[in-house]
């Protein structure tokens, strides 16, 4: 089977959810008028990865003002079971087309947020929420850990889908809760523009036997509003290269990765790859010990069928 689809490369209105809808809307309009059929965004596009932003924080306390900028972003983040992600599945609806979508979701209940990626389907609505399960260094000021019940995978007409956010990437034992699940498209959306992330993707790829979709921003300190700039005036301009990139199964590069600028990278990739590249290569299956090996992962769903 074969598939278009979009990675946006682009810049949120930064702590400014209805700005960024919008935006999220008007993208996946134009593109799936050019026949993507799945179209993702990177992390936390919703409402903008606050990149440089201490919120106030240093060990042993906190100030005034960074609680409430925390405040602010809170506000300006997703719930799941409101309006906001209401607006995503109609969006996808009216443009039969799959999101998925980096966003800082919001806990009503607990009052915590999260770093989560939103599946949504044109038929289905929202198939399910991947939370990010282990926040990297200082994102653990503003995100919580999710557990194994999130780390969710899903069966849709377009292919298994799954995936992991950012650094979580480099947990084996989680990549591995996505292999045994036989994701063919693996979302990878990320903070890190670094080169060496590259690899990484590629990696996945090898190891997994799928498409990898490596989905950044790019952002510059100058698209920050104004009364933010004051916090991330030691920040070089381009604060976030971006790096998105698409591999195939057999760790081919086959769009990207677009660095220093904005953009979406679109392509067409064939879902006979996956099974082609189990040749001679199949993490979970015969290139597998399960005599030698046994992996226990705690609540984690199975697979979903749309």
């Amino acid at each position: 089977m074969k598939l278009k689809i979009a990675l946006v490369q682009e810049s949120p209105f930064f702590f400014d959810k209805e700005k960024t809808i919008k935006k999220v809307e008007k993208l996946t309009a134009h593109y799936a008028k050019e026949g993507s059929q799945l179209i993702v965004f990177p992390e936390s596009f919703i409402p903008g990865y606050p990149r440089g932003f201490t919120f106030g924080a240093t060990i042993g306390s906190r100030t005034k003002e960074g609680r409430e900028l925390f405040s602010e972003y809170y506000k300006n983040s997703i719930d799941c079971s409101g309006e906001d992600l209401q607006r995503l599945e109609k969006l996808s609806k009216s443009q039969n087309i799959y999101l998925v979508i980096g966003i800082t979701e919001k806990d009503e209940l607990s009052g915590s947020l999260y770093c989560s990626m939103a599946y949504i389907s044109p038929e289905s609505g929202l198939l399910g929420v991947h939370r990010k399960i282990k926040p990297t260094g200082t994102e653990r000021i503003v995100w919580g850990e999710a557990g194994g019940e999130f780390l969710v995978t899903f069966n849709t007409k377009i292919g298994k889908l799954g995936g992991l956010i950012c650094w979580e990437n480099y947990m084996p034992l989680a990549r591995m809760a996505m292999y045994r699940k036989g994701v063919e498209i693996y979302m990878a959306p990320t903070a890190d523009a670094r080169d060496e992330w590259i690899s990484t993707m590629k990696h996945i790829a090898l190891e997994g036997r799928c498409f990898v979709l490596g989905c950044n921003q790019f952002f510059t300190k100058s698209m920050y509003p104004e009364k933010y700039k004051a916090l991330v005036q030691d920040e070089p301009e381009i604060m976030c290269r971006g790096g998105s990139i698409i591999v195939s199964p057999l760790g081919k590069v086959i769009a990207g990765p677009l660095f220093d600028k904005p953009g979406v990278l679109t392509t067409e990739i064939d879902l006979d790859e996956v099974s082609q590249s189990k040749l001679d290569f199949d993490v979970i299956g015969h290139y597998a010990r399960h005599d030698i090996f046994k992996l226990d992962i705690l609540d984690q769903p199975e697979i979903t069928d749309e």
